[in-house]
């Protein structure tokens, strides 16, 4: 990965309906669907029983599917924007982390390496957030993809907790959250392996500052991928 420095252009602001058009896409309206869900899938974690397990677990599992979709949807249909890319990582990490957190509460995962997933989503949102003012790219890793998805699938059979067809969510809960917990200690690696020329390279931050006007905010290529 090579990083590059650019600078947005000067662009005059769009009506306001204009505005509201652009954000209010089918793709984001799945991703702030993801954000209500949130609450639901609390409420429904303190169930009693089997019911609290399933309806959580399916609560997990729809919203999970609905972050796929809505990239989907972004990139076929060509309605990416700057309000989802900003809400969809967003989404994601506080749809993570809360399941998580219900999850130590409750006893049923280990408190480390919940902190080690949540630790490596708030450094590199921080990382992303920098490279964002220096106006760099920094390009989501396969390695991260298959993170995510080892991840979410872990959590869905943590919130189900009980035996199905004969398999012990739980025990494969835990295996799974385990391999998150690796590859998200690597692929933390690598995104700060890949960033480490621009984050000490002080004469990009300072001709960044110099040249990009404060009121300026980088385009939505110069942004990370979520």
């Amino acid at each position: 990965m090579s990083a590059c420095v650019q600078f947005a252009p000067f662009t005059p602001a769009p009506h306001a309906s204009t505005i509201a058009l652009m954000t209010w896409t089918l793709s984001n309206q799945l991703t702030v669907s993801r954000v209500l869900l949130i609450p639901l899938l609390a409420m429904a974690f303190y169930l009693p029983g089997k019911v609290g397990y399933v309806t959580a677990a399916a609560l997990f599992a729809l919203a999970s599917a609905t972050d796929w979709l809505d990239g989907y949807l972004a990139r076929s249909r060509n309605e990416i924007t700057a309000f989802g890319r900003f809400l969809d990582p967003v989404a994601d990490k506080l749809l993570v982390a809360t399941a998580l957190v219900l999850l130590v509460e409750a006893d049923r995962a280990p408190d480390l390496l919940s902190a080690i997933i949540i630790g490596r989503e708030i450094v590199i949102s921080a990382l992303r957030e920098w490279l964002a003012q220096v106006s760099s790219i920094v390009h989501v890793s396969a390695l991260a993809k298959w993170k995510t998805a080892v991840q979410m699938v872990a959590i869905i059979c943590l919130l189900l907790h009980i035996t199905v067809f004969g398999i012990n969510m739980h025990m494969t809960g835990l295996v799974l959250l385990w391999i998150a917990a690796l590859l998200t200690l690597w692929s933390a690696y690598e995104y700060l392996r890949d960033a480490w020329g621009v984050l000490i390279d002080d004469k990009s931050s300072s001709k960044s500052a110099e040249e990009q006007p404060a009121s300026n905010i980088p385009s939505e290529q110069a942004k990370a991928e979520s």
